[in-house]
């Protein structure tokens, strides 16, 4: 198990708000929104525990399984069990709760769960697992995908312009170091990438904005899954449809192509 403590300060969270263009909580009220403790109690390794790729394989949990294999955020699930507060100290415990190998259609698979708790006033009030997929390294040859026609923005869908300043932001705002999100030459020369990947965890977030956008507020639940990779030159639409117990949320491209799926459940 792996301890972080810190005060929470309202920087990270006023950053997040100019980042996106989002509207800024009333943080004395209400707390962090939903998902929003991302940007907080970060793990922040040594420059020598970093790989080729960018990505911690030291001193870090979940560990690499073994070196030079590429790490993909799958989904996860969030449970928020009361506000989580600026101006006050809180903890994050992280543990790895279940490892499992599969051998799929592109070879071998690892799949990790790892479980996190942000304690604060000495209670939960963020209970999270997080799902991680290791794969072995694929082919340095990028593909040109064939795009179908684009498909306009519709007045209830949320456009997020993905820029490679915007991806290398969030990068630093999130302390993230892996290198598919702002090189774009190493995305493109070693991992055989198209373009500069959108973090997954990006996605996920626009998604629960999209869902405050629908007025979720109190302790929501968050069950998401990444469903294919989205790159800087195809777009970001986010979508969220509010219903009487949950609100159903997605992103897609430009094109149509559905990239990630989430629900929020009050």
């Amino acid at each position: 198990m792996k301890e972080v403590a810190e005060v929470l300060q309202p920087g990270p969270a006023e950053a997040l708000s100019s980042l996106l263009d989002v509207e800024m909580p009333d943080l004395d009220r209400d707390g962090l929104p939903l998902l929003w403790h991302w940007f907080y109690l970060l793990d922040r390794p040594a420059q020598a525990d970093l790989g080729p790729d960018g990505h911690p394989i030291r001193a870090t949990i979940p560990a690499p399984p073994e070196p030079g294999r590429r790490r993909m955020w799958a989904g996860g699930r969030v449970r928020t069990r009361g506000p989580l507060r600026c101006g006050q100290p809180a903890v994050r415990r992280t543990e790895v709760l279940s490892v499992r190998e599969k051998q799929g259609r592109t070879g071998r698979l690892t799949f990790v769960v790892t479980g996190h708790r942000i304690i604060q006033d000495g209670r939960v009030v963020v209970d999270e697992e997080q799902d991680i997929v290791y794969r072995d390294a694929a082919s340095t040859q990028a593909e040109a995908a064939t795009e179908a026609p684009e498909v306009p923005v519709a007045d209830d869908e949320w456009t997020i312009d993905v820029s490679p300043t915007l991806l290398f932001r969030f990068s630093a705002l999130t302390y993230n170091a892996h290198r598919i999100h702002y090189d774009r030459d190493y995305a493109r020369d070693v991992e055989g990438y198209p373009g500069l990947l959108t973090h997954g965890p990006l996605q996920a977030l626009a998604m629960a904005e999209a869902a405050r956008r629908q007025g979720i507020r109190g302790e929501p639940a968050f069950d998401y899954r990444l469903v294919s990779p989205l790159f800087d030159h195809q777009g970001m639409v986010v979508h969220a449809e509010a219903g009487a117990e949950e609100t159903v949320t997605a992103v897609r491209d430009r094109h149509g192509r559905r990239t990630a799926t989430g629900t929020v459940r009050r």
